[in-house]
This record gives structure tokens, C-alpha cells and sequence, in this order.
């Protein structure tokens, strides 16, 4: 496009008739054809910068130097829908932050975006094509973030054509007051957390796979595609330390060998007697810790509507495997375990230098020290050997100093 602006036109006498020369691009065509157009009558005498003043107008007016022409002729009228499937396409195969699972992507393109402006040109979805639908999914009751994370499916999308130099061809100035577009006040957010009663009680109603998930999810704040994951050769150090190195697929029973964020693949210390607990339930086992009849492993999705949100629902709670993960992470700072240890075990990026000096997290000792110092906070079960019961039967919290 670089060589194709800046046109002014040729000034040329032909007959009666000032006319401008200039080159067009036309749909079809390789190469720019060559356009005349008359300018003013010779007989008018005009001084020479008016001519070029009507003959700059003349090219304007053609598109000769429009950008947007260039693109229309290059690209072709793509629609919206047409460029929103070849972006997916490539952004599952590039080797830059590939998206391993599009498919909440595909369901609000397919719900939602594509029946509001999936027939539009690309070049004509902007703010005020969007506002519309922006409009009609808070009517509908979704809440702030979902809306804001659609929109930023929409942006992506145009900003995926690109020119032949990389560059974007549509450059969109987005703007959140044109469009609308509501405010995400986090307070308000929903992120239900475990107690420490519930999670007890959780691991007490249980028995078998089931129990042994909750000890781990909540002694562990792995995320529950990781979990589902280990196999007993991540045990090590005695059973002391879990390696995080693979997880299971959202909607396939198939284990993939990577995780959802670099920060994901770490190793996890246990207390004593968590690990116990888990080496106990390991005891003649071999491969996944949790998996089907089969031997096939489990999915998260069906775990938690046979399992976890029946019990939850019965104690009026709304929560899901998440939960654990805030509870592991609540009880941490509270028990004010080190900040480099506890990011480390949860798989948060380091966001300070400090941080990013530190290798703290490299010492095994010390993390072996600290898991045994901030302990766990629920009681394990009964039939745990490091867990006493009063005359009574009922479970006495096992928890580290």
C-alpha cells in the first residue's frame, strides 16, 4: 500500500479538456489500470495550482490513495464469520501461544456473535456494530466479565487480517463508552471458596477415589485437570513432593503432556501426613491415581455432577473444584507461609524483580520445612493412623502448628 498513496494524478491537455491520469486498483486485476478524468475546460482558464487542486480531489474521490480501497480490492469482502473460522483455524497450529481448546470460543461466536454481525464485512464491524450486541447480551442477563471477554473475541478477530508487511489492515480504535460496554468491578465477581468445616465434612461423607480427591485437592490447590493427571511415579521424596507435569483434557479422556500456563509445571510438597494419607490409598496401585473401571481417566465435568455438587447442594453451598484451589491458597497466606514457596506451589507467575531473583523455590529442604510448618487445616479421615479420635467418634482436626 506503501507505493500506492501519495497520488496526485498527471495533468494532461486532451481536446477541449484538462484531464487527470492516475492508476486504480481493480477488482481482479494484478496490476493497476490506468483511469483519465476530466478536470476543467480548457477554455476557463484556470491558474495551474487550481487544476492540481481539482485533479488531488478527482484521485481522492476515486480511491486511488484509500487504504481501505487497497484491502477491498486485495482481501475481498470477507465477511466477519468467514475471518473469525480462519483465525481459529491458525490459532490452533501457530507455534506462538497456540489456544489448545476453542471451544468456549466456538460457542459464543455460535450463540451470541456470529447471528449479530457474522454476515458483516469485516471492515465495517466496529464500535458502533458492536454496540448493538453488546446491548442485547447484557439484556440477557450475562454478567460483565462474559460481555467483556466476547468483545475481546470480536477485536481479536479483525485485527487477525493482516497486510502483507504484518501490519493489521483494519486498525480499530475500540472504544469501551462508544460501545458500552459495562464495568467489571471485581468485588462482585463470584469466587466461592471452601471452609475448612465443609471441606471436612466433604472428605468424612466420602470414601474410596472420591475421598482421596478432596485430601488432594485440598491439601494441594493442584487445579482438577492435574490432578486427575498423576500417576503414582510423580510421587517422590518419599511421597513428599508432587510432580505437576501433565493434565487431563476438558471434554476427552486423554492425558496431554502440557499445562495450562508455563508457571503450571512445578512440584508440590506435602505434610507428612497428607502424604501418608495418599500413600496409604497408593498402596498396590500403579498409573493414575483416579480413573474409570477401564483404567481410562476421569472427567472433571462428570466428577463434579456425580460427586461434588449433589454434597455442596445439600449444604446450600454453589462451588465448584476451584474452590479447593482459593481454600489452599487462603489457608497459605494466613499461616503466612513465604510468598515465594506459595506462589510456587500454586503456579503463580512471579510478578516483582524479588520474585524474579529469588529461586527459593529451588530449595527442596525448604519447601519440605515450610509444608510441614503451615500444615493443612481440615481433618483427615478417621481411619487415618496420625489422626485421633475423642470418645465420641469424632474426627480431632489434624493440623501442623
Amino acid at each position: 500500500m506503501s507505493r500506492r498513496s501519495g497520488q496526485s494524478g498527471n495533468l494532461v491537455k486532451h481536446g477541449k479538456w484538462w484531464r487527470v491520469r492516475f492508476r486504480l486498483d481493480e477488482p481482479g486485476m494484478n496490476a493497476r489500470t490506468q483511469k483519465s478524468a476530466k478536470v476543467a475546460l480548457i477554455s476557463q482558464r484556470l491558474s495551474k495550482p487550481e487544476l492540481e487542486r481539482r485533479a488531488r480531489e478527482i484521485v481522492e474521490k476515486a480511491g486511488a490513495n484509500s487504504e481501505e480501497r487497497f484491502n477491498e480490492v486485495v482481501f475481498g469482502e470477507v465477511t466477519f464469520k468467514e475471518q473469525a473460522k480462519a483465525y481459529l483455524q491458525k490459532a490452533v497450529s501457530r507455534n506462538r501461544r497456540p489456544l489448545r481448546d476453542t471451544v468456549s470460543i466456538e460457542g459464543a461466536m455460535t450463540k451470541w456473535i456470529y447471528p449479530a454481525i457474522g454476515d458483516l464485512p469485516l471492515r465495517s464491524v466496529d464500535n458502533l456494530a458492536v454496540k448493538p450486541l453488546v446491548e442485547k447480551m447484557v439484556a440477557s442477563g450475562l454478567k460483565p466479565r462474559t460481555v467483556n471477554k466476547y468483545v475481546e473475541y470480536i477485536k481479536q478477530v479483525v485485527k487477525s487480517l493482516k497486510a502483507s508487511n504484518g501490519e493489521p489492515v483494519y486498525k480499530r480504535t475500540w472504544d469501551a463508552e462508544t460501545m458500552d460496554l459495562p464495568i467489571v468491578e471485581y468485588s462482585e465477581q463470584k469466587r466461592p471458596s471452601l471452609k475448612a468445616n465443609t471441606i471436612t465434612e466433604l472428605i468424612a461423607e466420602s470414601e474410596g477415589q472420591e475421598q482421596a480427591l478432596y485430601v488432594l485437592e485440598a491439601a494441594t490447590g493442584m487445579r482438577i485437570s492435574e490432578a486427575l493427571a498423576l500417576e503414582t511415579r510423580h510421587f517422590i521424596n518419599g511421597g513428599r513432593t508432587i510432580k505437576v507435569e501433565q493434565q487431563v483434557e476438558k471434554d476427552c479422556p486423554q492425558i496431554v503432556p502440557y499445562l495450562k500456563t508455563s508457571a503450571a509445571k512445578r512440584e508440590i510438597d506435602l505434610h507428612p501426613k497428607v502424604a501418608e494419607f495418599l500413600q496409604r490409598y497408593m498402596e498396590g496401585k500403579s498409573g493414575l491415581l483416579f480413573h474409570t473401571e477401564k483404567g481410562s481417566p476421569l472427567l472433571y465435568g462428570n466428577l463434579a455432577s456425580r460427586w461434588l455438587r449433589p454434597r455442596l447442594e445439600k449444604k446450600k453451598l454453589d462451588a465448584g473444584w476451584h474452590s479447593f484451589k482459593r481454600f489452599r491458597k487462603t489457608w497459605l497466606r494466613g499461616q503466612r507461609c513465604l510468598e515465594d514457596v506459595n506462589n510456587y506451589w500454586m503456579a503463580h507467575k512471579p510478578q516483582t524483580m524479588s520474585e524474579l531473583y529469588s529461586h527459593l523455590h529451588e530449595d527442596v529442604d525448604v519447601r519440605l520445612a515450610e509444608a510441614e510448618r503451615v500444615g493443612y487445616g481440615f481433618a483427615l479421615p478417621s481411619n487415618c493412623s496420625q489422626c485421633s479420635q475423642n470418645s465420641e467418634g469424632k474426627i480431632e482436626v489434624a493440623v501442623a502448628a
